[in-house]
């Protein structure tokens, strides 16, 4: 569990995850059980107010998907409100389209795996068996 994550986010997140999207789909196959560099990432998980698409708790990593939507001025807006919001809890956001992970998931995936060797770079070598 998040630390300040309200009750009801829990519901909702269990709700979006029986009615996830079809690129959530395609990610959540790819990333589920531990497929990227052995890192275990949850999906649609309440972190403080809000509930991410992917998150990796170890690296502190969230993969936001965005439909089109996301284009709109006032969505544009409030994305980079919780984007900023989120780093401010110490968490790396990186997001993508939908229309990325249907049409080139393997580029969506290889863009994934940089940025958590970016991550584990930056955060030095980790003690063997963690």
């Amino acid at each position: 569990m998040w630390k300040g994550a309200p009750f009801g986010s829990f519901l909702k997140a269990k709700e979006l995850r029986n009615n996830e999207t079809d690129s959530e789909k395609v990610l959540w196959e790819k990333l589920r059980n531990n497929q990227i560099k052995g890192l275990k990432f949850r999906r649609q998980h309440p972190v403080n107010l809000y509930i991410v698409d992917f998150y990796c708790h170890k690296l502190k990593l969230i993969i936001e998907l965005d439909g089109d939507y996301h284009a709109l001025r006032e969505q544009v807006s409030k994305d980079i409100e919780r984007t900023e919001a989120l780093s401010l809890m110490g968490l790396e956001v990186i997001r993508f389209k939908n229309d990325e992970v249907m049409n080139d998931i393997d580029s969506v995936l290889l863009r994934i795996t940089s940025w958590i060797e970016k991550i584990e770079n930056s955060n030095g070598p980790s003690p063997k068996g963690s």
